[in-house]
């Protein structure tokens, strides 16, 4: 999501605001977090919940799924009806393929480790999008904008991350370097892996499971051509997995539990009834 920046009239608050209101807005979108409503890994030729088709592996080091079907069950893979068997490309491929089921139903496949593959299928009208009622964020928060330092690692490094479903293996993810700063008296050395240009900083603290999610919360950032860094956590956001478990979230490392409270950034996924959509 593009961050929208602060205009030199506008306070930090009213810039957390309209942060927020796209937040919203984004996570009702088609393929928003609170559309997902499958994601199947295809390790033999099987049936996927609620798609049509059947659906296989293709052989080892090819990218993507091939599906079988007739016309009339009337998949549509990057603009062509399928009739007989078509190859769906994943996403890890130069030109990932598009599925459409029915209007509003669409589909891609995704890479996971050892070269699997899994369908994820997205619902323009889920029960999830039609039971939204927001996000509940705590207000701007001055004392949770954390100017601190990023050090990178020569060569890089990777640090053991949980993943919500992975049964409690570890996943190694490239980290460039360290975050580190100091806040009311504790030292803090924290973790960020790569998630495209900036760093994906996975997190957890003392609200975890009562004000918030009890998986904890993601803050993306960018370090300067300086090493500086600014941990605005009034920016942290939800994980997907707070919207749909069809996500499979990586889970705080340890040097990201803080023992304190950080009341900044999104709370929970709220229902129509203001009811936490997960906890």
């Amino acid at each position: 999501m593009t961050d929208l920046g602060q205009t030199p009239t506008q306070s930090p608050a009213g810039a957390l605001a309209i942060y927020h209101e796209r937040r919203e807005l984004a996570v009702v979108q088609p393929q928003g977090n609170l559309a997902l409503v499958n994601t199947q890994w295809v390790d033999s030729e099987q049936t996927i919940y609620g798609v049509p088709g059947r659906w296989a592996p293709l052989a080892a080091g090819e990218s993507g799924l091939r599906v079988t079907a007739e016309a009339s069950a009337n998949i549509v893979v990057d603009g062509a009806r399928v009739d007989g068997s078509a190859v769906v490309r994943g996403k890890d491929s130069e030109v990932p393929s598009a599925i459409v089921f029915a209007e509003g139903v669409t589909g891609f496949v995704i890479a996971g480790e050892g070269g699997a593959y899994a369908l994820r299928v997205w619902d323009a009208n889920s029960e999830a999008i039609q039971h939204f009622g927001g996000i509940d964020a705590y207000p701007y928060n001055p004392d949770w904008v954390i100017e601190a330092r990023f050090t990178e690692i020569e060569g890089g490094s990777t640090v053991g991350f949980e993943h919500l479903k992975d049964d409690g293996k570890s996943r190694e993810l490239p980290v460039p370097g360290e975050i580190t700063f100091s806040k009311d008296g504790v030292d803090y050395n924290l973790a960020a892996f790569k998630a495209g240009r900036a760093l994906q900083l996975v997190f957890a603290d003392s609200t975890n499971g009562v004000d918030t999610y009890s998986v904890g919360r993601f803050l993306f950032v960018a370090p300067g051509s300086d090493g500086s860094i600014t941990l605005d956590f009034n920016r942290a956001v939800l994980p997907p997995c707070g919207f749909s478990y069809n996500f499979n979230c990586p889970l705080p490392p340890k040097q990201n539990r803080f023992a304190v409270a950080i009341e900044a950034g999104e709370k929970n996924a709220l229902t129509t009834d203001g009811s936490p959509l997960h906890v």
